[in-house]
């Protein structure tokens, strides 16, 4: 019998650099989503911002799919920062030579799941 995959919230190409925001991610790991948000709401990163909101989604996904699950039984399970595609810009330098300016996205996927027991 194939495991329970949970509910899943994406947001992709955020213009935020993966390196970044996975710090951010791996904080909050495993952890009850309620105190997820207590603790993304304190952090200053952007990245914090970005993760915060695509928790609230996946919280909600999972809350009208079930209508027997409550906010406090449900814990992240799984938090995936990839990389997007990257914009590439031209940055002008002095003597009249430029440099490429990577404006580098990334994909977040959070898995939330109910807690096992109760």
């Amino acid at each position: 019998m194939a495991e329970k995959k949970g509910y899943v919230a994406t947001s992709k190409f955020l213009i935020a650099s993966p390196s970044k925001v996975r710090p951010v991610a791996h904080v909050i790991n495993q952890k009850s989503c309620s105190e997820a948000m207590a603790i993304l709401a304190n952090m200053p990163q952007k990245g914090a911002g970005l993760i915060s909101s695509t928790l609230k989604s996946a919280m909600a996904n999972a809350l009208n799919a079930n209508d027997k699950l409550d906010e406090d039984m449900l814990y992240v399970k799984e938090i995936r920062i990839d990389d997007g595609p990257r914009l590439k810009r031209v940055w002008f330098r002095a003597r009249g030579r430029a440099d490429q300016l990577l404006k580098r996205m990334c994909h977040i996927t959070v898995v939330v799941d109910e807690k096992a027991g109760k």
